[in-house]
């Protein structure tokens, strides 16, 4: 058997875990499920499974870093300028489109620890690491204009941080309806006009 055969099948076993994963998290929630869970689901052999995870919190650990590793490099991508000009053109964000589009790609997994199943400890570590990476454009920007500033930084950037995480709850909740391209620039309207203009109300 070529190693190219050998490849695409241990791919396919891999992908077949961790949507059978995502399935059972939405179902009944991580803690609940059991390596013979996810065998099942995935009807596979638990020596199969052991062959690519140690258990189960082995295979959501590296389920989040390989997340983890996409929005990385998607961060990137994040420029301070394109922020400045949503104002002028309402164009969604590349950054945004970017990780929207690898969300849609992922929607079970994503659904699945995202949604009131979900994982906890994974949606903190989300906050953390998009306050940390994303957040740390802001809070540069946010360097020269502290005398400007209405509100602590940490705070402005929770904030922040929760609001982008709350729509793209709510874009998984209604099942994907809208483009990435759209969510991208309800989240840009809200970011840089805030809730208040962009509920209608003028300044």
């Amino acid at each position: 058997m070529s190693v190219q055969k050998v490849d695409r099948r241990i791919a396919r076993t891999k992908r077949m875990i961790r949507e059978a994963l995502a399935a059972l998290i939405e179902e009944k929630g991580f803690e609940s499920i059991t390596v013979r869970d996810i065998t099942s689901e995935a009807d596979i052999n638990r020596g199969t499974f052991y062959l690519h995870y140690q258990d189960k919190f082995d295979l959501l650990k590296k389920c989040e870093n390989e997340f983890f590793q996409e929005i990385e490099d998607i961060a990137k991508d994040i420029k301070v300028n394109d922020i400045r000009k949503f104002s002028e053109n309402q164009q969604p964000l590349a950054y945004s489109v970017k990780l929207l589009e690898y969300i849609k790609n992922n929607a079970a997994f994503m659904r699945a620890v995202l949604g009131p199943n979900g994982n906890v400890a994974f949606q903190i570590k989300l906050k953390e690491y998009i306050k940390t990476n994303i957040g740390k454009v802001f809070l540069k920007e946010a360097e020269g204009n502290k005398d400007r500033m209405k509100v602590p930084r940490e705070y402005l950037l929770s904030y922040i941080v929760s609001a982008h995480l709350g729509v793209i709850q709510q874009w998984l909740q209604n099942e994907l309806k809208e483009s990435p391209q759209e969510i991208a620039r309800y989240i840009g309207i809200i970011t840089v006009e805030g809730p208040f203009q962009a509920s209608g109300f003028k300044k």
